[in-house]
């Protein structure tokens, strides 16, 4: 079967990867950009406090929630090129609406909009993969499209803080808005929706992604009752289980991503410019955690071990990080590791939908989770910086974000078996026997 597959020609890596990885870095930069006009000057403008700021950052993820299954849906019934071209249009507007905001209130509606605008659209992406890639090489691939993000947060911090330091926190989020825009010279010519759309794909390559990726969802459809209602997978304890994972893991993702920049210029007393250069490193870390996290787990087909494991990791150097406060480069070595576990679970998470959902169950399983499980991104901002107005420190708040970050853990300690790797063993058999 190794052999087999080796012998599969690769363009998929080539063609449908890049274009995911550049739509959401953008999608990125746009939604954290606000971490670094925080630290720039934009809560002293608009006269708000830490919490407000907190806020601000988490109320994205409420607007987020609405169109979570939709952009899921999309892609399962093979729209999911069109949606996203629609998405990056919208959100692109109103991400350059931030830098004309006057007040609190105009602020929280913008940031409610662009998190509604581009609420579909991590949903509709991991869809279309699954749609790309077997089993077998969906941790890859959900790691190299997750490095985005990481990727993201490397240019988000210096091209932020150089804006601002040369003009004011206004422009970054105009120039970084227009950026948006500038999308759609990628996305609409080099994205494909599925392998049969592919006029660059070889029949070879096509016959196997389409022959083994059905294969796949015909064994996992053993297990599933057919003609679901959206009521009883709600009722199904291993879609509250991811949720409840998801959620814990965005309160800790977020509440370090919005905070770092404030949290750098804290312990380092550097300025913006500064700040921004050294927010990369952690991000360089979560580059390496995904590639090394990624593979281990589509090597073992172990999915529940190398989801716990990045989780644990997270809160384990969160807490040292704040536990070494009075050392400053040891204090940012352990940032530096929260950097490497920060994304290293998400890649791993995402492929476990599929395994326990298929069809219209798994596209609405995904926006379902992705859904609830963001609104952990509202709070992990809010309660630090609540506790930040509160205690005048960012300590308390990042002890909240470790025992989230924990209760993620044990919850992923309690999925099912398949999880992993015996469906996965399952499917490789099948695979030999079929060939």
């Amino acid at each position: 079967m190794t052999n087999f597959s080796k012998s599969i020609p690769n363009g998929r890596w080539l063609h449908i990867i890049p274009p995911c990885i550049i739509i959401y870095i953008v999608a990125f930069m746009d939604r954290t950009n606000i971490g670094f006009a925080t630290a720039g000057g934009m809560d002293k403008a608009l006269g708000i406090s830490a919490t407000v700021s907190g806020i601000a950052a988490g109320i994205f993820f409420f607007g987020y929630l609405f169109l979570q299954i939709p952009g899921g849906k999309m892609a399962e019934r093979g729209s999911g090129k069109k949606f996203i071209t629609f998405s990056i249009l919208i959100w692109g507007l109103i991400a350059v609406l931030n830098g004309f905001v006057q007040n609190t209130w105009q602020l929280l509606l913008v940031r409610f909009l662009l998190g509604l605008a581009e609420g579909g659209v991590w949903p509709c992406i991991l869809g279309m993969l699954a749609n790309w890639f077997p089993s077998k090489e969906l941790g890859r691939a959900n790691s190299y499209f997750i490095m985005n993000i990481a990727v993201a947060s490397i240019i988000t911090g210096p091209l932020s803080g150089w804006i601002i330091s040369i003009s004011n926190w206004r422009y970054a989020f105009i120039v970084e808005g227009l950026l948006t825009l500038a999308l759609l010279a990628v996305w609409i010519p080099f994205m494909s929706e599925t392998p049969k759309d592919a006029k660059w794909l070889s029949k070879k390559e096509r016959d196997y992604i389409v022959n083994t990726i059905a294969a796949e969802r015909a064994l996992t459809a053993k297990h599933e009752q057919q003609n679901i209602t959206l009521g009883q997978i709600f009722s199904m304890s291993n879609i509250w289980k991811l949720i409840g994972i998801y959620f814990c893991y965005q309160v800790g993702i977020y509440g370090f991503s919005m905070w770092l920049p404030t949290l750098l210029k804290e312990l380092t007393h550097s300025g913006i410019a500064g700040v921004g250069w050294l927010s990369t490193i952690p991000y360089i870390g979560t580059i390496i955690g995904l590639f090394i996290f990624g593979n281990l787990s589509d090597k073992s087909g172990n999915r529940k071990l190398f989801v716990s494991i990045p989780l644990i990791g997270f809160a384990i150097c969160f807490l040292l990080a704040t536990a070494t406060k009075s050392n400053i480069w040891l204090s940012f070595a352990f940032l530096t590791g929260c950097g490497v576990f920060l994304q290293s679970a998400s890649s791993v998470f995402w492929t476990i939908p599929p395994m326990l959902f298929t069809g219209e169950v798994c596209g609405a399983s995904r926006g379902i989770i992705g859904g609830l499980g963001n609104l952990g991104g509202f709070l992990g901002p809010y309660i630090v910086g609540w506790l930040i107005t509160t205690t005048g420190s960012s300590s308390a708040g990042i002890y909240i974000l470790v025992v989230f970050l924990l209760a993620g853990f044990l919850i992923t300690l309690t999925l099912p078996s398949v999880t992993t790797g015996k469906l996965s063993t399952v499917i490789k058999e099948n695979a030999v026997n079929m060939k």
